[in-house]
């Protein structure tokens, strides 16, 4: 239980703006195979959903200072980004488990993505990701 745990928030630690990577602790607790492997998959792919969660929710909040003559965007480049994000970069959240994936989810934050679309997503491409390394580490998927 106690490899879960770490999992879990190293699997969260990861997903928010620290450098801090999840792969070589997943690799090792299924390498050990004290763990099932469900369990691996599950810990660590909510512990990084909700990572990414604390992102989110920074980016909702930095909207707090858009009328501040610092914020680095008028509302006319915000209204021009949503319309963007809205029809494309959506489908970027399916990828917020690669390198950038931290400033996306933030960027959805700030983007005003509705909560529920932001999770499924997200959760979707995390668990998948986890997956895909579950199998590469059991020798099932080569790379």
């Amino acid at each position: 239980m106690t490899g879960l745990i770490a999992m879990f928030f190293v699997a969260f630690g990861a997903a928010t703006l620290l450098p801090l990577p999840s792969e070589p602790l997943f690799a090792a607790l299924q390498i050990q195979g004290d763990t099932s492997l469900l369990w691996l998959v599950v810990f660590a792919s909510v512990g990084n959903t909700l990572g990414s969660v604390v992102n989110y929710v920074l980016g909702w909040q930095a909207m707090r200072f858009a009328d501040r003559s610092w914020f680095p965007a008028n509302p006319k480049k915000m209204a021009r980004a949503q319309r963007w994000f809205e029809r494309w970069g959506i489908w970027t959240l399916l990828f917020a488990w690669m390198p950038l994936g931290d400033a996306i989810t933030l960027l959805s934050g700030v983007m005003r993505t509705r909560f529920w679309l932001f999770f499924v997503l997200v959760a979707t491409g995390k668990t998948l990701r986890y997956v895909a390394m579950a199998l590469v580490t059991s020798g099932v998927l080569a790379l």
